[in-house]
């Protein structure tokens, strides 16, 4: 009797950790349910679909509106072991929770996708058995180290009175800022999604792109997002606050909406909160800004450690170039905020809301940090305290602003006063652009810098809605051609008197499982059957012992198993079921236990091993090591079989997950 493998030829059999165990592994398969919802048994309508961030990089949050109350889930797959379209009966199931929405008519939906593995690939749909929405996907990314993410500024769809031309601009800035960026991990907004917080038509014209659905969206809520509900129907956010000093804004008790939430992405942790509750009363207390101080500072005391940066993300910008420059509110969140912010060693601030790019030195305490700090400098070292302040132009190109002169206010924290190094800019600025194109920013975490660039996602050509609708436009396409450099700047973090020394430790070495035959493998012959009691033929030997090994971290189960084909003899043959093995433990290792006898078929009529049986098995837990596995073997032959040399083929079969 031979033994083979099922890959012929190889002498040594090796699996890769998780080779074979099929666990969430994914890619891509992109439609565009918005163009077409689905609509099926249950009669819900699945429309706004939007990946958001979760609380971590292993977690990311699905939304999406149904037009009926059903219960409903996000299933989710690797998608590799999606074939032809059908996900597999092993795809992981998540309910989904939500309730009617206020603000429109119908409900909103979601759900967290939790304990995402790095690397993979993953589809995913919404809906229910029956009904569900195309499938979309996404992938995840090592878990540890450096990282691109992408920031927005204010797309404000439907604010040029051209809806569509204002979401064909915003579709444009994403396929070009992921095109060109196809391993960013977050898309950032400065919020001012809509124009109108309530017009549903602007919202679907926002959803519309499918780097919605590729990429997980930090979602901010500016000041057109506020005064109704669907900016949080559209975009649930982890480890969000809303009690009332960071949701109020003067608005009646059912159209609040937004609130404070942070999570931790790799090296940075994030703070996003809603600028557009700032007030403090004549009367103190802890509202508005100074609640937001207050919530900032818990967040950084409870997991400022947790990572290298800390990136803080509002709408209403405090240090811009433009129309809103010089707003009572946001000379106000100076005040309120800025010696906080050094404080708290905040090291840069991502904002919108004036329509225009800015960059601004470094400041610390309301005031520049080192005032010999060059205009548009490339390389900075913000010092203790010093923070980057940054200001996003309009990612659509549905409305720009243009930049005013600086005023006779001075240098003072309130002051909008000139640049003594470049008059023509304000005081605060490093850079400041406007040409009334489409924009981008592009933010390299890496370890011992952040590198942003402002970088341009259009020219004066349509898509362009405000340009198209009569505004000015200052760009030479030859020179500033899509995917243009508008600004570009490392920030070196401020190391202190002393030397920080950093090392990186991969991921160890997975390890391996496989399996080999002891020694040759040589014909395990069984001799001259011998007659019994005049009714059956019986043969007996033992298997080429197999050794196994593992060294696996991830101390997942392993077995082996075999089956036997037909002995054959030119023409003759007989059953291979009557072949039956007793398997034992050789050299104890591995985890490895003997799978239990397996009788003759002659004896009991049944199959024996000429279906899979098994041989050994360790379960997941089991320590790393070898062993050596043997089986007795006993072949009882039918009587009526014709005199010859008969031989089989026994194939060895191993699973690891």
């Amino acid at each position: 009797m031979n033994h083979s493998t099922r890959a012929s030829g190889l002498v040594r059999h090796r699996m890769a950790a998780g080779a074979t165990a099929a666990v969430l592994g994914l890619a891509v398969a992109v439609g565009s349910g918005l163009a077409s919802p689905a609509a099926a048994a249950d009669g819900a309508t699945l429309t706004g679909i939007v990946l958001g961030v979760g609380a971590d990089q292993s977690q990311r949050v699905v939304n999406w509106y149904s037009s009926a109350d059903t219960a409903q889930k996000v299933q989710l797959a690797p998608t590799a072991a999606i074939v032809n379209g059908e996900f597999p009966a092993d795809a992981v199931s998540v309910d989904a929770v939500g309730a009617a929405n206020t603000s429109t008519t119908g409900f909103n939906r979601h759900a967290t996708l939790t304990n995402l593995r790095e690397n993979v690939a993953y589809s995913y749909r919404v809906g229910t058995e029956g009904n569900w929405s195309p499938a979309y996907s996404f992938k995840t990314q090592d878990f540890e180290g450096d990282f691109d993410f992408l920031f927005f500024g204010d797309p404000q769809i439907g604010s040029s009175g051209d809806r569509l031309k204002d979401q064909a601009g915003w579709e444009d800035t994403l396929k070009v800022a992921t095109t060109a960026n196809p391993n960013a991990e977050l898309l950032v907004s400065g919020g001012d999604h809509v124009e109108s917080a309530n017009d549903e038509g602007q919202w679907t014209s926002f959803l519309a792109p499918d780097q919605l659905r590729q990429y997980p969206l930090v979602a901010t809520i500016g000041n057109h997002d506020v005064g109704g509900k669907s900016y949080e129907q559209h975009h649930f956010t982890p480890n969000t606050d809303r009690t009332a000093p960071y949701y109020d804004n003067g608005n009646p008790a059912g159209t609040k909406s937004g609130g404070d939430y942070w999570f931790v992405y790799k090296d940075v942790l994030f703070i996003d909160i809603n600028s557009n509750s700032y007030k403090v009363p004549a009367g103190g207390g802890n509202v508005g800004d100074e609640a937001h101080v207050s919530y900032i500072t818990d967040v950084i005391n409870k997991h400022g450690a947790e990572a290298k940066w800390k990136v803080l993300v509002y709408h209403h910008s405090i240090y811009s170039p433009a129309s809103h420059a010089t707003d009572t509110d946001n000379k106000d969140r100076r005040e309120h905020f800025t010696t906080a912010f050094s404080n708290l060693g905040i090291d840069m601030v991502l904002q919108g809301h004036d329509h225009s790019y800015s960059r601004s030195y470094a400041i610390k305490n309301g005031q520049k940090a080192n005032p010999a700090e060059q205009p548009g400098a490339a390389e900075v070292t913000p010092g203790p305290g010093g923070v980057i302040y940054v200001t996003a132009n309009s990612a659509s190109g549905s409305k720009y602003y243009d930049i005013k002169t600086p005023d006779s206010t001075g240098t003072g924290i309130r002051g909008n006063g000139p640049d003594p190094l470049n008059p023509g800019s304000y005081w605060y600025n490093s850079v400041q652009n406007q040409e009334h194109v489409r924009s981008y920013v592009k933010v390299q975490v890496k370890a011992d810098k952040l590198v942003l660039e402002n970088l341009r996602s259009g020219t004066c050509a349509a898509p362009n809605s405000s340009v198209e609708g009569g505004s000015w436009c200052n760009n030479t396409t030859a020179a500033q051609p899509v995917g243009s450099i508008v600004d570009k700047v490392t920030v070196h973090p401020y190391q202190g008197d002393g030397q920080s020394i950093q090392v990186n430790v991969p991921n160890p070495a997975p390890g391996e499982f496989g399996w080999t035959i002891d020694g040759y493998n040589g014909l395990v012959n069984l001799g001259t059957a011998q007659e019994r009691n005049g009714s059956f033929f019986q043969a007996s030997g033992k298997i080429n012992p197999i050794l196994v090994s593992d060294s696996r971290r991830s101390l997942a189960p392993w077995s082996i198993s075999a089956s036997v084909g037909d002995f054959r003899d030119g023409d003759k043959s007989f059953s291979g079921a009557n072949l039956g093995w007793t398997p034992y433990v050789l050299d104890a290792g591995a985890g490895a236990q003997a799978n239990a006898q397996v009788l003759s078929g002659f004896q009991d009529q049944g199959q024996g091993l000429s279906v899979s049986r098994g041989l050994s098995w360790a379960d997941q837990g089991h320590p790393r090591g070898s062993a050596k596995i043997g089986a007795d073997l006993d072949l009882q032959i039918p009587d009526s079989v014709a005199k010859g040399s008969y031989r089989a083929t026994l194939t060895i079969t191993a699973l690891s997950s």
